[in-house]
């Protein structure tokens, strides 16, 4: 009999591991919350006589237990009490907040669970879509309740936020550690991911450029609306031939190349401690959770803004996207440290291109769908905001070398970027023109 560790992949999947060479291609897919995990003790929960109970304690002893922000979990408690109590709703917003941040890195590390069983192809798709659900939530929520600068704001952050704060620390974190040998990476990765991003950029700058230069903005609206829409079909197709390209035709473009990277994995594959359907459940709970939380965060967002004295640009578009990232985000950090650079900008780039090719059309189309006219004009500071930084990392990547220099530049462009939000104190109600009264406004307007 094996030990109890191993247990919950006997009962539950006789053949729960990938092939070697499987394994290996996903490797920067299964390792990402090795990062934050910590070793649980179970000779405790090994001494409870009941099968099924003992099952579920060790699963919840490794889902709850198993991370280093186990203590931040409380706050998910804290935050119902203090919405059903009538604390602040700052109070709210905030512990909402932080627990969504914890939430998202356990779905992580479900993900990575599931990953084993059903190897890393299809666990990519599985990532791909679960590894941006705290921003797919939010912006749902947002969506329902016809907030759509904040489902713009916030995606756009999530966009900035993982090519300039993530990428742009974990350049200057590795380049200071390895400053003697300098770092290196898989630049064709780097380059597939950049096209993307240019490719979103593209989709996102003709909506404006055709409502600048298109006549009234009550003219424009609905052919903007429609174009929007047709560029959302086309990166969606896009990104699942993106898919395709990175696990199936040319997966050796995104096989890290160091060596040493191995033994990690190897260590990584062994730790697999919760069976396929258990993982499951506990993602679909876990993502409940977000989803409530992410309505807290919606609906008391514009309230925390005006009670600390803050721009609710800036909390969009700055603090909703470091707090709610902040796992992934060390993930990344902690991997740059380790010289696996590879492994950070998968995380840092793959973000960015799941949230500008996957998550901001899925967006449009849902909306459609719901009868909600959502359009891809970002409008001009955040559109140059983004069409500045992808041209920065697109410099910064170019040579497939590395030092702390660069992660600095993307760290102070990131610092610009928030300032400007910073001081922005434009209502986001005022910033589109997709609500009904003002193009009815502006229409009456060009009539007289």
């Amino acid at each position: 009999m094996g030990s109890f560790e191993e247990e919950p992949f006997v009962l539950e999947n006789g053949n729960s591991k990938a092939s070697r060479k499987e394994s290996r291609h996903g490797k920067a897919l299964i390792t990402m919350s090795s990062s934050l995990r910590k070793k649980s003790d179970l000779s405790l929960v090994s001494r409870v006589r009941y099968p099924m109970l003992r099952h579920f304690l060790a699963n919840l002893q490794e889902v709850v237990l198993g991370t280093k922000l186990s203590v931040v979990l409380p706050v998910i408690p804290l935050a119902f009490i203090a919405r059903c109590y009538g604390f602040g709703r700052s109070w709210v917003f905030a512990l909402s907040l932080l627990g969504v941040s914890a939430l998202a890195e356990r779905i992580s590390f479900l993900t990575e669970q599931i990953a084993y069983f059903i190897g890393p192809t299809v666990g990519g798709l599985v990532n791909a879509t679960c590894g941006n659900a705290p921003e797919l939530i939010i912006a749902i929520f947002a969506l329902r309740q016809n907030k759509l600068d904040m489902v713009k704001y916030s995606l756009l952050a999530s966009v900035l936020s993982n090519m300039l704060l993530v990428l742009g620390t974990s350049l200057l974190c590795g380049g200071i550690a390895n400053l003697r040998k300098g770092q290196k990476f898989n630049r064709r990765q780097a380059e597939v991911n950049c096209l993307l991003l240019l490719l979103a950029l593209l989709c996102h700058s003709l909506p404006l450029l055709f409502r600048m230069g298109g006549g009234p903005a009550a003219v424009t609206a609905e052919p903007t609306l429609q174009l929007s829409r047709a560029s959302s079909v086309v990166m969606l197709i896009a990104y699942l031939s993106y898919l395709v390209f990175q696990l199936f035709t040319h997966r050796q473009f995104f096989e890290a190349e160091e060596e040493q990277e191995d033994e990690e994995v190897g260590e990584s594959e062994e730790a697999a401690v919760i069976g396929f359907w258990s993982a499951i459940i506990w993602l679909v709970g876990l993502t409940a959770l977000v989803s409530l939380l992410s309505e807290y965060i919606v609906e008391t967002i514009e309230d925390a803004s005006n009670s600390w004295g803050i721009s609710l640009s800036f909390n969009i578009m700055i603090l909703l996207p470091v707090v709610g990232n902040a796992p992934e985000h060390a993930g990344a950090i902690i991997f740059a440290f380790k010289d696996k650079l590879d492994i950070s900008l998968g995380v840092a780039l793959g973000s960015a291109t799941q949230i500008s090719m996957f998550v901001v059309p899925l967006c449009v189309v849902a909306a459609w769908t719901m009868g909600i006219n959502m359009d891809l004009n970002f409008n001009l500071l955040e559109t140059g905001s983004l069409a500045l930084s992808i041209g920065a990392v697109a410099f910064a990547l170019q040579d497939g070398n590395s030092h702390y220099l660069k992660g600095l530049i993307l760290i102070l462009l990131y610092c610009v970027i928030g300032a400007c939000f910073f001081v922005s104190n434009t209502p986001l109600n005022l910033v589109n023109l997709t609500d009904s009264a003002t193009k009815g406004a502006i229409d009456a307007i060009f009539r007289a």
